[in-house]
């Protein structure tokens, strides 16, 4: 069998933990997959103490995530600690400027400075990997890609945020109030302590950032954006939409039109028999209009360990298979 793909990790939170669990505990299964073996060689988070429920033991522990590209023996770094400056940004630029390939599920990371990071991708000849940056557990990075490269894209529009859904989806089934079913949401995990990002759009604006850049015009920035959220969506607001035989949902969406492109993120009332009236829950889709294939919908969880982890594991997999 050939080498292993020796990895360094950044970030143990639930999403880096997760990742390490299974690289550890399915490596039998992955080696077979990737045609090698995954090694988590290092690691580096700001607890080394902390009971992550792995055992990295066989794993370097650096201070400096930093440091992790510069390591010797590492292949491949991975990114999972968040934010669009700081640690995670010095990271990506030591990783590509080695030549190693970088795999990230950092969505505002790659919307602030994609253009300076996949020109040192090009410039130092190492990959970028960023399935996991939208949509977690849907592969829409690879069907935008791959899958449809041979398409022409007019419109792409989704439930990007699955924060937003449950609330609005709840909010619609049951006709309880947004402060009650956001509390919900944050005992259940679905949202974080300070739900700004989520429910004011601003998740969902980088992810279309993304989906811009891919399927229109690599330019595309969040500032192109017209951007609301979901706060002031009252349960009337819903009922009177049931009422006219639809629902709300926060959809965002990028068109071409004459004039250029038409980017938004905002409630949207949807006809009940719309693709993405029907998504419900904690889960995402998005809905692409292009010629030749016509519509084509994708569905499934959005976020969580289990679906992100999934997402970044599929883009190691490829690094290992130098895909």
């Amino acid at each position: 069998m050939k080498s292993p793909l020796r990895l360094g990790l950044a970030g143990l939170g639930t999403v880096g933990a997760e990742v390490a669990r299974q690289i550890i505990e399915h490596q039998d299964m992955l080696a077979v997959q990737a045609g090698r073996p995954i090694v988590i060689a290092a690691v580096s988070a700001r607890d080394p103490k902390k009971n992550r429920n792995v055992d990295l033991s066989a794993a370097a522990w650096v201070e400096d995530p930093v440091q992790l590209a510069m390591r010797p023996g590492i292949d491949a770094v991975v990114e999972l600690m968040g934010g669009a400056k700081g640690a995670a940004y010095h990271l990506a630029q030591s990783t590509l400027s080695t030549g190693k390939p970088l795999i990230t599920a950092n969505k505002g990371m790659l919307a602030a400075h994609w253009n300076e990071l996949f020109d040192m991708s090009a410039r130092y000849s190492a990959p970028i990997m960023f399935e996991a940056s939208v949509c977690g557990g849907i592969p829409v990075i690879k069907v935008l890609r791959e899958g449809l490269s041979g398409n022409r894209i007019t419109r792409i529009e989704g439930i990007l945020n699955g924060t937003c859904n449950y609330i609005l989806s709840t909010m619609d089934a049951t006709g309880r109030s947004f402060a009650d079913v956001l509390a919900e949401a944050q005992a259940k995990g679905y949202a974080e302590a300070d739900p700004t990002l989520d429910v004011d759009g601003w998740d969902a604006a980088h992810k279309l950032t993304i989906l811009g850049k891919l399927a229109f015009d690599a330019s595309v920035t969040t500032e192109q954006i017209a951007v609301t959220g979901i706060r002031s969506i009252t349960t009337a607001d819903l009922k009177g939409a049931r009422e006219d035989g639809m629902t709300i949902r926060l959809v965002a969406r990028a068109e071409k039109a004459p004039h250029g492109l038409n980017l938004r993120v905002s409630p949207m009332h949807l006809p009940l028999e719309h693709p993405l009236a029907a998504v419900t829950g904690a889960m995402n889709a998005v809905t692409i209009k292009a010629e030749p294939v016509d519509v084509c919908t994708l569905i499934g969880p959005g976020a969580g360990a289990g679906p992100t982890a999934s997402a970044v594991l599929a883009d190691i997999i490829d690094i290992a298979r130098k895909i």
